[in-house]
Parts: C-alpha cells; structure tokens; sequence
C-alpha cells in the first residue's frame, strides 16, 4: 500500500514581506529558547502576540540563523600571560552553553600566550557574535579570531 505524502516545501523570505505574527513568533521562541522567560503567555505578553498565533506559527517559521548555525567551531586568542586567565576564559565560554571540545596552549613568551579552543555550539544560549564580544571583553585578552567553524 502506497501512502500519501506530502512533501513540504520551504522559502527563504525578507523579513519586512512577512506578517507581523511570524516576526513575533520568531522573538517569543527566541525569547524562550535563551531563557528570558519561563512560559509562552510570558513571551506572547513581551511581544505583543496571542497566542493562538504563536501556537499556529511556531512549527512552522525560522529564523535563518537558526538553519545555518554551525555547531563546531574553533576560536583562537592571544592572551596575557596572568594566573587564572584560562579559568576565566573558560568560565565565559562554558555559561554561554558551549562545549569544549580541545584545548591548545602554547608556552607563554614575553608575557604572552596563544590559546585554541574548539567547541561545539549546538546548545549555545547567545549567538556566536554576542560570544565574541563577551570574551573580548576580558582584560587578558588581547585578540580572539574565529579561525573555523564546521557542521
């Protein structure tokens, strides 16, 4: 017996063609998947949405990032030399809700060390960008570059 399937088709779309329920849809799931708030009817509240619509749109709609989001990816730093400042890096890195993978330091010269970290992202909180600009941040750290990300 042969079963009716019917397959589901997909459409990358501006942001400004679509109806204002999917946007909100789109910031309430954000709002829960970071952990901004607890429940739907908080996020429906904060955006503004009921939530017939949310429960309508939710399955259904995507931010693009979310689709193309790499779940590997290796940073590299050049950091000063001080006690405690892999730990605090790490702690960055890790409240973010990525998972170490490596780690790859060199000896410190003049004061200075390289690092190497790769990590997997899939459960990350934030976006890799607003990781960045935390870690950058740090007074230890003098440069952070993406040197590669990977499914």
């Amino acid at each position: 017996m042969k079963r009716n399937r019917v397959e589901k088709k997909f459409y990358l779309v501006r942001e400004d063609v679509l109806p204002e329920a999917m946007k909100k849809t789109i910031d309430a799931k954000e709002l829960l998947e970071r952990g901004k708030v607890e429940s739907v009817q908080e996020a429906v509240q904060q955006t503004d949405l009921s939530r017939s619509a949310f429960y309508k749109y939710r399955d259904t709609v995507f931010p693009f990032s979310s689709i193309k989001k790499e779940k590997l990816v290796s940073l590299f730093f050049h950091l000063e030399d001080r006690s405690g400042t892999l730990s605090k890096l790490l702690s960055v890195v890790a409240s973010s809700g990525c998972n170490l993978l490596t780690i790859h330091q060199t000896i410190p010269l003049q004061g200075r060390a390289n690092v190497t970290l790769s990590m997997n992202t899939g459960n990350m909180t934030m976006e890799i960008d607003e990781l960045l600009t935390e870690l950058k941040k740090l007074e230890f750290v003098e440069n952070v570059e993406v040197l590669g990300t990977g499914a």
